[in-house]
């Protein structure tokens, strides 16, 4: 070879960085593709409730202004039972990860595998969506029930341990553990009696079956004067209820946390995660939504996807430190 030729030898770093930037780009593109057929028929949003109450109208409003910006109807299907768990781990049993069925997720369902064996991993087999909103407690009794504070109740809670009934929507229902908390704090027991969601419950207390029921969205029974607002599970004082103290005013320094939000199954593809997204948080802006927060004292609780999947595990964490401390074991 000629002292003066040249050997053109390509850069190693140079083809791997070119590679990685046409693959970066060709799933960049594929995403974008899927974002943009996405979606191609209805959604499905799984709900693990009755039909009626709070999550009912906050789905449908939601569904409503969402389907004006996907191009498709947003059809509510109910799910309940197994304590408002199964309809959302549903997603779980060979749901296809294509965005079109989604469910709405609580805190029983991050919970739930800490009380019971199941086959479902709440961080690992869903695809977090977005957080939508933070429920807000309400401790209610009947009207005509004899208790005119939140510290004449405990008080008969304690003089009386067990007999006194107390409405939840499940086992590992956050009002359950609330109800557990605070009973545990004023040294007394309540009997509690778990119902298959809200409007049954708050039917049994109308109709004198059950004695104190504590969840979100019962304002708008509370405002007809037929139900008795003692306490709340809140930072504030609701707007609406004024003169109800919270927990904390009362010495107890207790209060509820439980967002809501949709979930997908394990492995959307993250373009068609954040069509869903975005659509859905644009929906939080329609007015009729806006007017169903008001109506169930439902304070707004956004979350991101990113954000709403670092909560779970963080609200993991924090239930499987609490509940052997209020006496809860797994079956």
């Amino acid at each position: 070879m000629a002292a003066n030729s040249i050997s053109h030898v390509p850069d190693r770093r140079a083809i791997r960085a070119f590679l990685v930037a046409a693959v970066a780009l060709a799933v960049g593109l594929a995403w974008s593709a899927a974002a943009n057929a996405f979606p191609v028929k209805p959604i499905t949003l799984i709900v693990p409730f009755p039909p009626g109450g709070a999550a009912d109208a906050l789905v449908r409003t939601l569904g409503n202004a969402a389907s004006a910006d996907l191009g498709q109807p947003v059809i509510i299907m109910h799910k309940p039972g197994g304590g408002a768990v199964t309809g959302t781990a549903s997603l779980t049993q060979n749901t296809a990860a294509d965005g079109h069925t989604l469910a709405l997720m609580h805190n029983s369902v991050i919970r739930h595998p800490l009380l019971q064996k199941v086959s479902w991993d709440p961080l690992v087999d869903f695809t977090y969506v977005i957080g939508l909103v933070n429920l807000s407690t309400l401790v209610v009794v009947r009207a005509e029930a004899p208790w005119k504070s939140i510290q004449e109740l405990l008080a008969d809670a304690k003089a009386r341990p067990g007999i006194i009934s107390y409405g939840n929507v499940g086992a590992a229902s956050a009002n359950r553990i609330a109800g557990e908390q605070l009973a545990r704090a004023a040294g007394g027991e309540f009997n509690m009696v778990p119902f298959k969601g809200g409007a049954e419950a708050m039917t049994s207390l109308m109709g004198g079956h059950l004695d104190v029921y504590g969840d979100p969205g019962v304002g708008p029974v509370a405002l007809s004067g037929k139900i008795r607002v003692l306490a709340t599970f809140t930072d504030q004082r609701l707007k609406r209820f004024p003169n109800v103290p919270t927990l904390k005013e009362t010495g107890y320094p207790l209060a509820v946390y439980s967002p809501l939000g949709l979930v997908g199954p394990k492995g959307m593809d993250p373009a068609v995660v954040a069509r869903l997204q975005n659509a859905f948080r644009k929906a939080t802006s329609d007015p009729a939504y806006q007017k169903v927060l008001e109506d169930y004292d439902l304070q707004p609780y956004l979350m991101s996807s990113d954000e709403y999947r670092k909560y779970a595990g963080e609200q993991f964490a924090r239930d499987k430190a609490l509940l052997p401390q209020l006496g809860f074991k797994p079956d």
